[in-house]
């Protein structure tokens, strides 16, 4: 089975390529990369306010 890598484009097989779903160890270097570097992101909803506790005053 042929896939095209995420990264560059190339096709390559599946079967057999230790570096899947990429083409090459540069294209999965340059993945990692993007992901340290923040250029991808998962986007995250901001936390609700912590509520407030009950006994916060009590002594």
């Amino acid at each position: 089975m042929a896939f095209r890598c995420p990264i560059c484009g190339a096709e390559t097989a599946w079967a057999g390529n230790p570096t899947r779903p990429f083409c090459s160890e540069a294209c999965q270097m340059r993945d990692l990369g993007n992901w340290l570097t923040e250029r991808y992101s998962i986007p995250v909803s901001a936390p609700d306010a912590a509520p407030a506790s009950d006994n916060a005053d009590a002594s």
